[in-house]
């Protein structure tokens, strides 16, 4: 069976997340909708305030109080947001894991390593022993060096690429069926997130997981993804393979993350960064949210909103899509 044919691991569909109307004057999630199969890695990308972490956390039912929701969040076909309370802390614990961008502030800097990793293991039954030889396995499986040591070690002890590593081992103690890495390299050095990220694959690779990648940065998840989702304002406004995102976005939002990226190659041009600002949650402009930033905009992307629809082998949503317009 090919991964196109295999049943997703993670299904989100059409998933509007709406707070009270004086919190907020437009959807934080607008109709977001992505796949993730068994061994796939799926990038969802876009700004600070486009709903990229919304999108993570209702994955595992955890929304903003006062939340209105709309669609589905399935997991291996189950819908999240149906889930009774027992039933989503079995989801967190067994079927999905979470990988944050800062490990520090997913420890408790009071407790050793060891507690950490073997804490969800002993919970689910497993005996204190075989927890210990598990987590020393975790430990070495993702390249940390005397993992008898490392579990008497705090936090503290730990560089940040050490700690991610660690924090990577408890997320796949339970062996889940979907990792969610949100922005997992973020707070690390070139070299570290380098490491970190072929970590990642490998493990991915190994034991099949299904990994939805969380980023800011549209040339690492092309670099990582096999497909990429972009989001704007809440909406899910261009998805295609990394490849084809990469040379040709059909979104001028998608090719201004492109050319805001700084390029090492020699004569490469400077970056050019997306004028303007985000549209924030105060805001409910008609149209494209888009539009105030796009060079490109007329007069219906201002009145009209695009719906997302296919573009080549990708989806875009935009009215000019079929031009091939530069940032």
């Amino acid at each position: 069976m090919t991964r196109s044919s295999t049943p997703p691991v993670l299904e989100i569909d059409a998933l509007g997340v709406r707070l009270p109307d004086d919190r907020a004057a437009r959807p934080v999630l607008d109709g977001v909708s992505l796949t993730v199969r068994p061994g796939e890695t799926v990038g969802l990308v876009g700004e600070s305030g486009s709903g990229k972490s919304v999108a993570c956390r209702s994955i595992l039912g955890l929304l903003p109080g006062g939340a209105r929701t709309s669609g589905a969040v399935r997991v291996s076909g189950r819908d999240v947001l149906a889930m009774r309370r027992t039933e989503l802390t079995a989801l967190r614990s067994r079927e999905v894991a979470m990988v944050h961008q800062d490990p520090r502030a997913s420890l408790n800097p009071l407790r050793r390593v060891g507690d950490y990793l073997t804490e969800g293991l002993r919970a689910s039954g497993t005996p204190a022993a075989r927890a210990a030889d598990l987590a020393r396995e975790l430990l070495d499986a993702v390249g940390i060096h005397d993992p008898r040591g490392a579990l008497r070690r705090y936090p503290h002890q730990f560089s940040g690429g050490m700690l991610q590593r660690v924090v990577i081992a408890a997320a796949l103690a339970a062996e889940p069926a979907l990792l969610v890495a949100d922005e997992p390299t973020t707070a690390l050095d070139v070299t570290t997130q380098a490491e970190v990220l072929a970590l990642l694959g490998r493990l991915r690779a190994e034991r099949g997981t299904g990994m939805l990648f969380v980023t800011h940065d549209l040339e690492l998840a092309a670099a990582v993804c096999d497909r990429v989702y972009v989001m704007y304002a809440g909406r899910i406004v261009e998805s295609r393979s990394a490849d084809e995102l990469f040379d040709a976005p059909r979104h001028p939002y998608t090719a201004g993350l492109l050319a805001c990226t700084p390029r090492l190659e020699a004569g490469a041009a400077p970056p050019r960064p997306i004028p303007g600002r985000p549209v924030s949650l105060a805001e409910a402009p008609p149209g494209c949210a888009f539009a105030a930033r796009c060079a490109h905009a007329v007069a219906r992307c201002t009145q009209e909103k695009p719906e997302l629809a296919p573009h080549g082998a990708g989806l875009a949503a935009c009215h000019r899509a079929e031009e091939g317009l530069e940032p």
